[in-house]
């Protein structure tokens, strides 16, 4: 993962998917005796996410690593998830709708933080770097006139 972010650029948000980020996973790591745990461990801290205000990067894996990077300015729209059993865990998941033709959906789960409070930040990043790369919304295209 780069560890120098570009020139302007301020992280917003860096670290991994909760490990017992909902009641469920509580629930499977009590029963499995803490074999689910551990699994769920593992599979958290092979998972990196990286917010900025210019982009996001996410990267998975164990033994080999796959990195996804999406320019923030890509993202159209933004879905908060907060189902109960994660607010009471303290998390939520954030879907993003992209221009990224390889992902148009993007699930970052289990975010450890509060994800409206993430979001509102976000969202003067994403319109101030629509503007700065001229990005045109199609679907209104007096948005900018």
């Amino acid at each position: 993962m780069t560890k120098a972010p570009l020139h302007e650029e301020r992280i917003l948000f860096k670290g991994h998917p909760a490990v017992i980020g909902s009641v469920t996973r509580l629930m499977i790591s009590v029963f499995t005796l803490g074999i689910g745990a551990l699994w769920f461990w593992l599979k958290s801290i092979n998972t990196q996410y990286l917010i900025t205000s210019q982009r996001i990067v996410i990267e998975t894996g164990i033994f080999s690593r796959a990195i996804e990077t999406l320019e923030i300015y890509q993202i159209d729209d933004i879905h908060l998830e907060k189902p109960l059993n994660q607010r009471i865990m303290g998390s939520g998941n954030m879907l993003l709708i992209t221009r990224d033709l390889s992902a148009p959906k993007i699930l970052l789960e289990r975010l450890p933080i509060d994800v409206r409070e993430l979001y509102e930040q976000m969202r003067p990043c994403i319109q101030e770097a629509r503007f700065r790369f001229r990005v045109r919304d199609e679907e209104n295209p007096r948005e900018f006139s």
